[in-house]
């Protein structure tokens, strides 16, 4: 007479944990007990092989309802041969195949081993293109070169030589994977003959041998939208490099940047510009005229006594929304700008304007010398 352990124990949880609990507390032991990760120990294969027996009854609704009921008889009974509508099939039995197992729990046909393979896709391809801040702000349609692997046109991307075909993988019988005993378990790897395709060549195409693909010059338009910014990425679906014997091929990503110009600096939508005033319309207040992106011109109105550095924004003269409606602004910083030559004449009138100072034409700068004053205590 043996004495069998208690399925939730064997798993460490309570009777009432729900399917969640169950399957991350077989994943927990499963990685431990594993022969991969102690060495072959037969202890903790015997471990490993009650786990998942365990694991296999209670992951089922019905089969857990049934040991619930009846314990371990309801397997014994269905082993044994014996009727009944509570007897389930699983057990040691039911583990011929420990693939359909990891395959749930950890995402592949075995331990360590790779799942079926699928068709490669190729890979994805990256292209930097310069535009000017004129282009960004109108958007352009353009032309790019590029050398990229394309379908082989001798073969049609198939790989093999004109006239003749492909044939079932004999080492895996097309499936694209082989298996491999270990003792009670399975382990399924991609075919080492072809590399997961589940067939071969006869005869390798002369042109690619036997790729599908060949490196070739390609022309491609692309569309830059109004608005794209430093870094904006465009994707080209399909445009990549091309899949090995006909797979499909990746994308093309164009990274854009944008150069720096002359008069403008951005910042989103928001277009800065630095303009020069003379002193005389900074103090006088007057008007200057900006050059937009957009082709017209913008006049910007100067208040009576601006100083430098303050900013005038003149909304909707900025970048356009990328993707949407509407632009941004133009902020416009005004910098005084002091005369360096001055005639006779704007001498001896500056001299006059100076002995006619109050104080309270600068008031900032009457500020300043009265805080000194409180400073040096005078």
């Amino acid at each position: 007479m043996t004495t069998e352990i208690d399925y939730y124990s064997l798993l460490e949880i309570d009777r009432t944990a729900d399917g969640a609990a169950i399957k991350s507390a077989y994943r927990k032991l499963a990685m431990k007990y594993h022969p991969d990760r102690t060495g072959g120990c037969s202890d903790s294969e015997a471990k490993f092989k009650a786990v998942s027996q365990a694991y296999e009854c209670l992951k089922d609704p019905q089969k857990r309802a049934a040991y619930d009921r009846f314990g371990h008889a309801a397997y014994t009974q269905h082993q044994n041969g014996g009727g009944g509508g509570g007897g389930f099939q699983g057990g040691a039995g039911g583990f011929s195949d420990l693939g359909d197992i990891f395959e749930t729990i950890f995402g592949q046909a075995g331990f360590g081993g790779a799942g079926r393979q699928q068709q490669r896709r190729g890979a994805d391809l990256r292209y930097d293109l310069e535009i000017t801040l004129d282009e960004a702000y109108h958007g352009k349609q353009t032309e790019i070169e590029i050398e990229v692997s394309a379908a082989c046109d001798s073969c049609d991307g198939s790989g093999a030589e004109p006239g003749t075909g492909v044939k079932s993988c004999a080492t895996c019988g097309g499936h694209g994977q082989v298996r491999a005993q270990q003792g009670f378990f399975v382990v399924e790897r991609t075919c080492p003959s072809c590399h997961g395709a589940g067939q071969v060549i006869e005869r390798p195409c002369r042109a690619c041998r036997g790729e599908g693909r060949v490196d070739k010059p390609k022309s491609l338009s692309v569309n830059i939208p109004a608005g794209v910014d430093e870094g904006t990425r465009i994707r080209l679906s399909g445009e990549g490099e091309a899949g090995a014997r006909g797979a499909p091929a990746g994308d093309l990503y164009i990274f854009l940047h944008v150069k720096r110009h002359s008069l403008f600096e951005r910042d989103g939508t928001t277009l800065f510009c630095r303009a020069p005033v003379s002193f005389t319309t900074a103090a006088l207040g007057g008007s200057i005229e900006v050059p937009g992106l957009d082709g017209s011109r913008h006049e910007i109105k100067i208040p009576v006594g601006i100083q430098s550095g303050k900013q005038i924004r003149q909304r909707g003269a900025g970048m356009p929304v990328l993707n949407g409606r509407g632009q941004g602004d133009l902020v416009i910083q005004v910098d005084v700008e002091t005369p360096t030559r001055l005639s006779a004449r704007q001498k001896e009138l500056l001299e006059a304007f100076r002995e006619t100072e109050t104080g309270e034409e600068c008031p900032q700068t009457t500020g300043f010398f009265s805080k000194l004053k409180e400073l040096w205590g005078e």
